[in-house]
């Protein structure tokens, strides 16, 4: 493709084709709502090419991000985890998935499912943004989900989340995503 994109999106493989295919495109399916909220509280003070690097091996790692195996991992799993160079090995963020996971499925139980809660937030609209950190939409998200015990869910990793499931569409004007 020669089509002009975000200029974030650069020159690295892996980035065109995240930008192309998944950012912001509106994800509905929980299971990938899962995996992007894995992924990017395991962002938090790295850059996100890191992690994209490492996504298989955090798929492989983290069964698939099948959120009720993700919510029985026991102190053994975290060790596992720990010692896998594949992934990122912060203990603080391992366990908090293991959490995360387990309000994802409360949140599940009382919504119906995630997509159901997530994007009510919004009615199901796509929010067109500007290439902001935060927004009062990311800091209402976030502290529901800090209220309900999530961890590393703060504002900046929120966007960046509602970024990459499609709830804000923040390709620039030029971009032939936009």
């Amino acid at each position: 493709m020669n089509e002009e994109r975000c200029n974030w999106a650069g020159s690295d493989e892996i980035y065109i084709k995240y930008h192309d295919e998944e950012w912001g495109v509106p994800t509905h399916d929980d299971q990938e709502l899962f995996e992007m909220l894995v992924l990017e509280s395991f962002q938090a003070g790295l850059s996100w090419i890191t992690i994209l690097k490492k996504r298989e091996n955090f798929r492989k790692a983290f069964d698939n991000f099948d959120v009720e195996k993700v919510a029985e991992y026991d102190d053994e799993k975290i060790e596992e985890l720990r010692s896998n160079e594949g992934i990122i090995r912060h203990k603080g963020k391992i366990t908090s998935v293991i959490n995360n996971a387990q309000i994802f499925i409360e949140i599940q139980n009382e919504f119906g499912s995630f997509d159901e809660y997530i994007w009510g937030f919004t009615n199901g609209e796509i929010i067109k943004a500007e290439f902001l950190t935060e927004s009062d939409l990311s800091k209402s998200i976030s502290k529901d989900l800090k209220k309900r015990g999530m961890k590393f869910v703060g504002p900046t990793i929120i966007y960046s989340y509602l970024e990459s499931i499609g709830i804000i569409d923040n390709h620039q004007e030029y971009c032939f995503k936009y």
